[in-house]
């Protein structure tokens, strides 16, 4: 009997009980003039008035109109280089512990994004929630007696100049976990330490006999590739054959959606899918109770969130939003509309375009699905084409075709013809022809998306659809330098982006 499972089990039903259902806009009043207060002395807060601020009786409407919008170049340009030349109290108190290198998606420089201890701490106050809401799923007592797998980039982060520390979020999270956790916590520190991909994951597979895998947690892709590899090392038929034990997946990084029908394939049981959703900038949510795949917003650990209606007058080319775009609070969202997600932080970013559109799913338990990035938005000739949609198109033609698509790319192109086409690139092993699937593709999203049926009447000429092997993104990763960790793959390309994807193509499949 899992003496231990049980009681570990035991204290959080008794955890949940006795705690209250979360009020989500007292949450975020109390967050916001928490970050005010504390930041009220850096030098963001006396450039912005944060004392006269906080003396307000419309605080969320004046602190909206008072601060502009940020991108990370505006933040990083104007306040967060006075980090790196060794400045303290810049946008917040103190100095940042550590910078997170935002992976983004492939062929994209880094970005440094402050980690304060603040953050540290707020990032462990979501993943207790996490552990906390696994009371609403059904999970055997035992459950909590095995390891857990966490596959994020590698632990051994590079010290600066300064002796600051930089890595991806989940190497950084990886180091700060709790002593308590470390008995759990696998691959370990030794293997996580390993900056190679590839080295890692054939690490693991040398070792994974040994482990008795609970849960795992990481980016679909990468859990999917590493766990072929297990399978294949070992020569058994799917991962229940290793780790029999294996009851909980938490997915991040990018919507589990498309995944869902390959990485089933890999199992010998039903797993417990939970979606998060953590961010260079903060964990921004996770997915609380069954029944559901939306994921609640962690309104009382540190972040401010508002919430500007993604319309394409408020939206400049570059994804970055006019300056007098309005934004709400979480008092006033509304179902059925896109959001640009806007978050204040207690690592010190204001006003922060993260990049991500989300919308709710339900409003009074402040849960939302991300539907896509501002940048990802494919709306030439009008299409207005998001990711959600995008991803509920690869599941129809799963579905019609029986097949996997692991991965896949878009971009807009012209003919010889000055003609618009959407090309797609479908990771998968799809044996029918190109022509055929480019237009059940199409019907799908003539019925999905209005925007797109009246644009394919006009000047959005048609679909085309080339057919690869899902390792040509993983190689497309590799050749960019970003494999594994928190790298996902762009799934809308720009034209000059486009055009290196379709060479790399050509090159590694001739």
């Amino acid at each position: 009997m899992a003496i231990l499972g049980h009681i570990i089990k035991g204290a959080i039903q008794l955890a949940d009980n006795i705690t209250s259902k979360p009020n989500h806009i007292e949450a975020q009043q109390n967050v916001l003039k928490d970050l005010l207060n504390t930041a009220s002395k850096t030098q963001f807060g006396k450039y912005y008035k944060f004392d006269e601020l906080l003396q307000s009786k419309t605080l969320a409407i004046d602190f909206a109109q008072s601060i502009p919008y940020h991108d990370y170049n505006d933040m990083q340009n104007k306040w967060w280089k006075k980090n790196h030349e060794g400045e303290h109290n810049v946008t917040w108190p103190g100095s940042p512990s550590y910078f997170a290198l935002s992976s983004g998606t492939t062929g994209k420089e880094s970005k440094r994004i402050p980690v304060t201890n603040d953050m540290i701490s707020a990032i462990r106050g979501s993943g207790i929630k996490q552990v906390l809401s696994l009371n609403n799923f059904e999970v055997s007592a035992n459950f909590f007696e095995k390891e857990i797998m966490m596959l994020g980039s590698s632990t051994d982060l590079t010290e600066r100049k300064d002796h600051k520390l930089e890595g991806e979020i989940s190497g950084i999270s990886a180091n700060n976990i709790p002593f308590w956790f470390r008995p759990y916590y696998k691959p370990g520190d030794d293997i996580a330490k390993i900056d190679s991909w590839d080295k890692r994951v054939k690490q693991i597979a040398e070792q994974a006999k040994n482990w008795d895998i609970g849960a795992l947690s990481g980016i679909p892709s990468w859990i999917e590739l590493m766990l072929e590899k297990v399978i294949a090392h070992h020569n058994v038929k799917n991962i229940h054959d290793i780790w029999p034990n294996l009851q909980v997946y938490t997915s991040g990084g990018v919507a589990f959606g498309p995944y869902e029908k390959s990485f089933k394939a890999l199992m010998g049981k039903p797993v417990t899918v939970i979606d998060t959703y953590l961010a260079s900038e903060g964990y921004i949510a996770t997915q609380v109770r069954p029944g559901t795949d939306a994921m609640q917003l962690n309104t009382d650990q540190g972040i401010y969130f508002e919430f500007v209606p993604f319309k394409p007058e408020y939206i400049k080319p570059d994804g970055s939003l006019v300056a007098d775009a309005p934004s709400i609070t979480i008092a006033d969202v509304q179902l059925n509309q896109d959001y640009v997600l806007v978050i204040s932080t207690v690592s010190g970013a204001w006003r922060y375009l993260i990049g991500d559109t989300i919308e709710f799913a339900n409003i009074e338990e402040a849960e939302i699905k991300i539907t896509g990035r501002t940048k990802f938005f494919l709306n030439t000739v009008g299409s207005q084409l998001s990711v959600n949609k995008m991803d509920d198109a690869m599941r129809h033609l799963e579905d019609k075709f029986d097949a996997k698509i692991k991965e896949y790319t878009i971009s807009a192109t012209k003919d010889d013809e000055n003609e618009f086409y959407h090309t797609w690139y479908l990771g998968s092993l799809l044996n029918e022809k190109d022509t055929i699937i480019a237009e059940a593709l199409d019907e799908f999203l003539k019925q999905a998306n209005k925007n797109y049926k009246v644009a394919r009447g006009k000047s959005l000429k048609g679909v085309k659809v080339n057919v690869v092997k899902p390792e040509v993104f993983h190689n497309w990763s590799a050749h960019n330098k970003k494999k594994g960790g928190q790298v996902k793959m762009e799934r809308v390309m720009g034209e000059e982006k486009f055009k290196e994807w379709e060479a790399f193509v050509i090159e590694t499949t001739t």
